[in-house]
């Protein structure tokens, strides 16, 4: 699905977490944190969380994460109202004292 039902590019919401404790209970911990709180939103046409595939160590491949966030919203304001829904807003407080670094990719779907 490119398009939503008005016409508009479905929106993709991409996260890398870098954790300060990436140990495997850590990383299990904020996966388990994503599904509670970032599953399930109105709008959401996918949604997928990780980890890192360790042993892939091509030069390609970027080593500076620990947990990957993807989720696709049939539009554009489904993906605000996400953002500021209380659930996310819990997610970041309850998690973002492990966070190293959090980077955010948002695309529209062609």
């Amino acid at each position: 699905m490119n398009d939503s039902p008005d016409g508009q590019p479905v929106l993709c919401h991409l996260v890398f977490f870098t954790l300060i404790d990436n140990s495997p209970t850590a990383v299990a911990k904020l996966v388990e944190a994503c599904n509670k709180y970032l599953s399930d939103h109105p709008g959401t046409v996918r949604f997928d969380v990780g980890t890192r595939i360790l042993d892939l160590q091509r030069p390609v491949n970027d080593q500076e994460f620990d947990v990957s966030l993807q989720i696709v919203f049939q539009t554009r304001a489904d993906h605000d109202r996400y953002q500021k829904s209380e659930k996310h807003v819990t997610f970041i407080e309850e998690n973002k004292g492990n966070w190293k670094q959090s980077r955010v990719f948002d695309s529209y779907k062609t």
